[in-house]
């Protein structure tokens, strides 16, 4: 969520000609969160490897060990292309595909080059916006780089590069242990180099990415400092800001993102920012221009997604799906274009159809939202929904374990599925924590559900109090409306105006991802 300045789009078209020389960075969104310490040293041992899913993994060196060189000056490139990839809450980061990576190589590796004008480490949008079930070959990076750390063990550019790929691996697979490598990798960078660049700007991230938006801000603030060119820091405090409510900081910071570097990443992130004021004309617009400027699979299929997102919340099913299908065939392996025409299926009334879509989609990346909305699918064709509900539950575990909290998610669950005493608790301590429309919408629809519209009523109006066309805001709002005798009808004009297809009985499909 970004708002409040208006965003100002002249002079920012997508360029028609790419320069040779320039190289994507690959940015992802969002979903998890957390706590757990950040900035630990890695262990002490001498240099050695050890092995796990992605190959060896490097340890760090003995004090005598030879220090990698010193990196190059990089060319100030005349463009950067950064990669945004998939949602909630959440989200954003991705990996610079480093050129001097060779891992079949025998000869010493030079340094990574590094640009000032736009830093090492690429970041996606937050709220989910991740590259969930996108598969750029993040696992061959990370394998380079540790190939790369094990000839150079004191590169701490290269372990900012491995922590922010191992952000990006955590947001594809949706496995949360990902983040303690990361956490490990970017100490380390710090470590080596206190206060550099992109080791800030990586953990930054990686904070982001746990929810822990506060931290995010200040990492990003830092990282700003040391190199107030690195566009991708102010992508990470954008989204950082979004989600903690703060909407003026949140649209300067993508401005001078897209200042610095005008591209899919810096087009998306304007995009949403429109959105939330309720431009979606701009919005649409945006998302054409970050279409243009795409030329990987990953980058195509995300943005041809969010068209159809667009599309879907708008009421347009039938454009919604040609956008998802689109999506697919630029990149077959993008898994929210699947969650897409899943849902797509359902909210025509096409359960059966939707109900075997979720399933291959949970198969493949159980997110939280892919999970609740199968759920509710199953319910409206009469169906036990309970063996998603402890899938549910076992990720959340899984992501408290790895330093993710997630109160959102689970407030809005049991507002609709479980417990709305629960649900209350749960919304305020996210709510404290991050106080965006999202949350407040959580906590009002969480006191409603509870039986407390009157209080309900003050965080339903601040919900819908931006201007987004969102209907299951406008929805909520009028419910409350209506247990008190407030007239409801404008609120409940909204809600077909901003998406006559709306389902009511299908919340989880109703939300934006």
């Amino acid at each position: 969520m970004r708002l409040t300045t208006p965003y100002k789009e002249v002079s920012r078209m997508p360029r028609t000609a790419r320069p040779p020389e320039a190289t994507p960075d690959r940015t992802p969104t969002a979903p998890p969160t957390g706590t757990t310490a950040h900035g630990a040293a890695m262990p002490s041992e001498p240099v050695g490897m050890t092995t796990g899913e992605h190959g060896p993994v490097p340890q760090p060196p003995p004090a005598d060990a030879p220090t990698a060189d010193a990196p190059a000056p990089a060319r100030r490139r005349l463009r950067t292309v950064a990669t945004v990839t998939g949602g909630s809450l959440l989200a954003a980061v991705a990996l610079m595909a480093a050129a001097t990576l060779l891992p079949g190589s025998t000869d010493p590796a030079p340094p990574l080059a590094y640009s000032p004008a736009r830093g090492t480490i690429s970041y996606g949008t937050a709220s989910g916006i991740g590259s969930y079930g996108a598969a750029p070959d993040v696992s061959a990076s990370i394998a380079g780089l540790q190939k790369r750390l094990h000839r150079l063990p004191k590169d701490y550019l290269a372990w900012a590069e491995l922590g922010s790929a191992y952000v990006q691996r955590s947001r594809q697979t949706a496995d949360p242990s990902y983040y303690v490598r990361a956490e490990q990798a970017t100490a380390r960078s710090l470590q080596l180099s206190p206060g550099n660049f992109a080791g800030l700007t990586a953990e930054a991230a990686l904070a982001a990415g746990r929810h822990d938006f506060a931290r995010a801000v200040r990492l990003s603030r830092d990282a700003i400092a040391a190199n107030p060119y690195g566009p991708i820091a102010y992508g990470v405090a954008a989204d950082a800001y979004t989600q903690l409510g703060q909407y003026g900081l949140a649209s300067k910071a993508v401005g001078k993102m897209m200042d610095l570097a005008p591209g899919v990443s810096s087009f998306t992130r304007a995009s949403y920012d429109a959105e939330l004021r309720g431009d979606q004309a701009a919005a649409r617009r945006l998302l054409d221009y970050a279409l243009r400027d795409a030329f990987t699979p990953a980058d195509i299929a995300y943005c041809r997604y969010y068209l159809g997102e667009l599309a879907l919340h708008a009421g347009d099913g039938k454009r919604a799906a040609s956008m998802y299908a689109a999506a697919l065939k630029a990149d077959p392996s993008f898994v929210p274009a699947l969650a897409g025409q899943a849902r797509a299926a359902a909210l025509d009334g096409r359960l059966r159809e939707a109900a075997t879509g979720y399933e291959a989609v949970v198969g493949r990346l159980p997110l939280s939202q892919y999970l609740v909305e199968y759920g509710e699918v199953l319910q409206r064709m009469g169906r036990n929904p309970s063996a998603q509900w402890k899938v549910l539950a076992a990720q959340r575990d899984l992501m408290r374990a790895n330093g993710v909290r997630d109160d959102l998610t689970w407030a809005e669950f049991e507002a609709d599925h479980g417990s709305p005493a629960r649900a209350v608790q749960l919304a305020t301590a996210e709510y404290a924590r991050n106080p965006n429309v999202v949350a407040a919408d959580a906590l009002a629809w969480a006191l409603y559900r509870d039986g407390k519209p009157r209080q309900a009523l003050p965080y339903a109006r601040k919900a819908t109090a931006t201007g987004w066309r969102n209907a299951l805001l406008s929805h909520h709002l009028a419910e409350i409306e209506r247990a008190l005798g407030v007239d409801a009808s404008e609120s409940s004009a909204l809600v077909r105006t901003y998406n006559p297809r709306f389902e009511p009985r299908l919340p989880a499909l109703q939300r934006f991802s």
